[in-house]
């Protein structure tokens, strides 16, 4: 028998069990988020990659987030000075060095914003795609609008 078309699979739904090859931290994210995007009706299982990359970009911010605390942001860097016979006989201040971790953390979370806001998943972009929703035509008025308006037809 013919396997369906990926878009098909599933009936076409997420799998609520994430993909194995993903991180502890980016499975639970995913099990957290896919029965959300599932009861709204947001997504389909094509878009299972956007769920892949939000996923994985979460547990890059969160490994990230989790090394900057232990290392923090900057650490000094030192040059050592050293006599005729080369020992070190002491260090001068040259710089703060900016810790490789916070530059992941903050391309992490640019894209957990951007990719976030494709699957709906902040205030805005549910509020955006409401305003999608509602009518156009501005004489069509809610069941809640004409009550409140104290209209007897309707």
């Amino acid at each position: 028998m013919a396997q369906k078309p990926f878009k098909d699979q599933n009936g076409g739904r997420l799998s609520s069990d994430p993909p194995k090859y993903l991180g502890t931290e980016a499975k639970a994210v995913w099990r957290k988020i896919v029965p959300f995007l599932e009861s709204e009706g947001k997504v389909q299982r094509i878009d299972a990659n956007l769920v892949e990359i939000y996923c994985t970009q979460y547990e890059l911010y969160r490994k990230s987030y989790d090394h900057v605390k232990k290392y923090g942001e900057a650490k000094a860097a030192y040059k050592s000075l050293q006599n005729a016979s080369g020992e070190i006989i002491g260090k001068d201040f040259v710089a703060w060095k900016k810790n490789p971790m916070v530059q992941i953390n903050d391309s992490a979370s640019k894209a957990l914003i951007k990719v976030g806001a494709e699957l709906g998943l902040s205030p805005k972009s549910r509020s955006d795609l409401m305003q999608l929703i509602q009518p156009k035509d501005k004489s069509k008025k809610s069941l809640a609008e004409k009550l409140r308006e104290g209209a007897g037809d309707f």
